[in-house]
């Protein structure tokens, strides 16, 4: 079923929680609204359960509007960060109780919860509590009490948030693979940007209650709409570089790359950690720098490089042999940059190759 907002606004007080926000979930998408805390990200949430009621504006989830309507009304299941749990009742009890609010027969209850139990794999604890359980097994049980109802919609509010980080990576994979057995329209919140990448089909990122950009992780990723979601999304986040577009050429201190032709204009150069070379230093299309530190991860090494007052980072190879100091260069892929205007931050120049093919190793010890 889709879901639409259509100029929603919602304001507490003299603040601005959410502003003007337009914003369209097709039928079966997973929609992850991403941003800081306080951009309004869970407020836009709670309005659509219902919990709060917009300044203005409407809601629709599939062609009804929804914007007056009471949460019971709405046939949406929520999944809270908390669990949200009844402790008194066993695993077969909270799951099947949005049934016994419906009137279902104890047979179809029945039946109901053996087969979401199963989906999720947790039908041999149907007869525990909440207390007996992990972490990850009690946040099961919450998808299983949402998912039995078989609603038109589920949010989730931050719902790996309370996990360790090896179960929000399980959590992770099985949500997304549940989400597309299932096929039910989901609106997901999360300030995490690796959630939201890799989770989602369109990312809605927020910021101060405006929407920023509605895109799919892969433009979002290339083509951030602005230097906020450039900052934002990415781990490490996008490198950022101020500099003038002159002749066709983007210059920064000692280096240059080429980029768009143009007039000497103030411009902020955006290409991403494995976007970017390590190079001797004074290498041609290339920035001039020095080490800061490294960082080994395993299968790959990020460098983090100072170029002038600003430092980049560089994904390169595990066994990367450059130290602390060394001087160097950093080299961009030039058809992988993007340019933003200076002054509003706005997209000017998006990346002309969208691939993810990583560039080859070099080091400082390359020749040009």
């Amino acid at each position: 079923m889709e879901l639409r907002y259509e100029q929603v606004c919602k304001r507490f007080g003299a603040s601005d929680a959410l502003i003007d926000l337009d914003l369209h979930a097709p039928d079966g998408c997973f929609l992850v609204m991403l941003g800081p805390s306080g951009c309004g990200k869970t407020t836009a949430l709670r309005l659509l359960a219902g919990l709060e009621e917009p300044t203005s504006g409407r809601m629709f989830i599939g062609h009804r509007d929804v914007t007056r309507l009471q949460p019971r009304d709405r046939d949406i299941a929520m999944v809270f960060q908390s669990y949200a749990l009844y402790p008194h009742k066993t695993v077969a009890e909270n799951i099947e109780y949005p049934l016994r609010i419906r009137g279902l027969s104890r047979e179809g209850r029945r039946e109901s919860v053996e087969r979401v139990a199963n989906m999720l794999s947790i039908d041999a604890y149907l007869g525990r509590y909440p207390r007996e359980l992990s972490g990850g097994q009690r946040q099961r049980v919450a998808l299983a009490r949402a998912i039995v109802r078989q609603p038109q919609a589920f949010l989730m509010d931050e719902p790996l948030s309370n996990l360790d980080a090896q179960l929000r990576f399980q959590m992770r994979a099985e949500l997304k693979r549940l989400q597309k057995t299932l096929g039910t329209t989901t609106v997901y919140v999360t300030h995490d940007q690796l959630e939201a990448m890799t989770m989602a089909d369109l990312i809605a990122v927020l910021s101060a209650g405006r929407l920023q950009q509605l895109a799919s992780p892969a433009d979002i990723y290339a083509r951030p709409a602005n230097l906020f979601v450039a900052s934002f999304c990415g781990s490490p986040p996008m490198n950022l570089l101020e500099g003038a577009v002159t002749g066709g050429r983007f210059q920064r201190g000692e280096g240059s790359i080429p980029v768009e032709k143009g007039t000497a204009t103030e411009r902020v150069l955006g290409f991403r950690p494995e976007h970017a070379q390590i190079t001797i230093r004074g290498a041609p299309d290339s920035f001039a720098g020095e080490i800061y530190v490294v960082e080994p991860l395993g299968s790959e090494t990020l460098v983090s490089v100072k170029v002038g007052d600003d430092r980049v980072n560089v994904r390169v190879w595990a066994g990367f042999e450059g130290q602390i100091g060394d001087q160097c260069g950093v080299r961009p892929d030039a058809g992988r940059v993007v340019l933003f205007e200076k002054e509003s931050g706005q997209l000017i120049q998006g990346s002309t190759n969208g691939s993810s093919k990583q560039p080859g190793p070099s080091s400082v010890r390359e020749s040009a």
